[in-house]
């Protein structure tokens, strides 16, 4: 392949149907079925197949409101599974920067990446085998849109997952507006519902007319944001790739529970099983935390119960990612706001103040310090290679009944060798 300087060509990878790809990989039966996924606690769908799609069934739905579709059309439903997705995410990912091209991973899923240096011809056979690639290595289907701004690259991926070829190039086209006319205003990245509705009021309801609107208006009724979208639109690139993720300024873990919390000794249990994972997650970023906040509440929509939601602030003595302290502080704040007599719905610990943690040694830093740190490094790489939780502390719990609800899972881990499908051979 040629490589030559030339206008700005942005590709986005976007994995179709992400979440129903990674339960049909490993599970063929289904791959012609209509399939969805439910978001946490088996609440809502959250990723449908195109067959799911052509039977109405709507993104962000309850199931309890599709479960008539569902159950008459023999749908295939699955709960999610987020340590499946994430690995298979990375697998994509890594796959992609074999391509020796500049990569901004925008999400589990789609991934910005600059095409410039390959040739206005050339670009969309590129895309091609960079699909076939990732369908080789991954078995995830995905599709590919080219064009010379982010924005407009978005445009041509919606594009792209209609087509069978899965890769649409807007580069070099002189007229781009019969394509922009078709795009619904809410469609285009970066505008949400309030936008929207604005540009509606202002006579806007295709990415065409926002394009060809004048500078002067733009500039006058909307903010920055706007008009990098209307300059996008226009081919003149204004976002940039960030091609190093900025560190995280916070680590959030929070989930609702499968079944309603009464005990103090099971909230203790979810708060440190929270904590390890988030633990664990600053570790892998090299981060330490300064403080930790944990907070618990009742539901809302359950008033009878009673409602009670509180939290606590702890700042550590010195920033940590030590696991083993950070558990231990979050179960004392936890002791210091929860009471007895009340249904518990939620609970979670926000970790912050982030630092990175290879600047250097501490003045209070001991030798202690520093095998509590081999002992962290330890117990990750255990995990990492037998499946999470495999070393754990006593406090996190073993049977863990306020677990999330996951009716549907797969119970398929690809960090767990015990959890891996098993094929019979006759």
């Amino acid at each position: 392949m040629s490589f030559i300087q030339c206008t700005k060509k942005i590709a986005l990878v976007d994995c179709n149907s992400f979440y129903v790809s990674c339960e049909r990989l490993f599970n063929p039966k289904i791959r012609k079925k209509p399939v969805v996924v439910l978001s946490n606690n088996d609440g809502c769908i959250i990723s449908r197949s195109n067959e799911a799609k052509a039977l109405g069934i709507k993104m962000g739905e309850p199931y309890f409101k599709a479960k008539e579709i569902i159950l008459k059309n023999n749908v295939q439903v699955f709960s999610s599974n987020y340590s499946l997705y994430g690995d298979l995410s990375r697998r994509v990912m890594r796959t992609l920067k074999r391509f020796n091209v500049d990569i901004e991973i925008y999400s589990i899923d789609e991934a910005f990446l600059d095409m410039t240096n390959f040739s206005d011809k050339e670009v969309e056979e590129v895309g091609k085998e960079i699909r076939s690639t990732i369908l080789q290595w991954t078995g995830i289907p995905t599709s590919i849109g080219i064009a010379q701004t982010k924005t407009l690259s978005k445009i041509a991926n919606h594009i792209a997952k209609k087509k069978k070829t899965g890769v649409t190039s807007l580069i070099g086209l002189e007229n781009i507006d019969p394509i922009l006319e078709k795009v619904e205003i809410n469609d285009v990245w970066g505008v949400g519902r309030q936008l929207t509705k604005f540009y509606n009021k202002n006579g806007i309801y295709n990415a065409k007319q926002l394009k060809n609107k004048s500078n002067t208006w733009i500039k006058k009724n909307s903010n920055v944001l706007g008009s990098r979208t209307a300059m996008e639109l226009r081919g003149v690139p204004c976002i940039n790739l960030e091609k190093t993720p900025s560190k995280r300024k916070s680590c959030v873990v929070s989930r609702s529970f499968g079944k309603r919390v009464e005990k103090l000794q099971e909230m203790k249990e979810a708060v440190a099983n929270y904590s390890l994972n988030a633990s664990e997650k600053i570790r892998s970023e090299s981060l330490n935390a300064k403080s930790i906040t944990i907070f618990i509440r009742t539901s809302p929509f359950q008033s009878r119960f009673g409602y009670y939601s509180n939290s606590k602030t702890i700042d550590f003595p010195i920033a940590t990612d030590n696991s083993i302290e950070i558990v231990k502080t979050a179960i004392e704040g936890l002791e210091s706001i929860f009471k007895n007599g009340y249904r518990y719905q939620k609970a979670g610990i926000i970790l912050t103040g982030l630092s990175n943690s290879n600047e250097g040694e501490n003045l209070f830093s001991s030798e202690k310090d520093k095998k509590i740190g081999n002992l962290m490094r330890s117990i990750d790489k255990t995990n990492y290679r037998y499946g999470r939780a495999t070393l754990s502390l006593a406090s996190a719990g073993i049977q863990k009944r306020w677990n999330m609800k996951r009716e549907y899972s797969s119970k398929i881990d690809t960090a767990d060798f015990y959890s891996l499908p098993k094929i019979k051979i006759t």
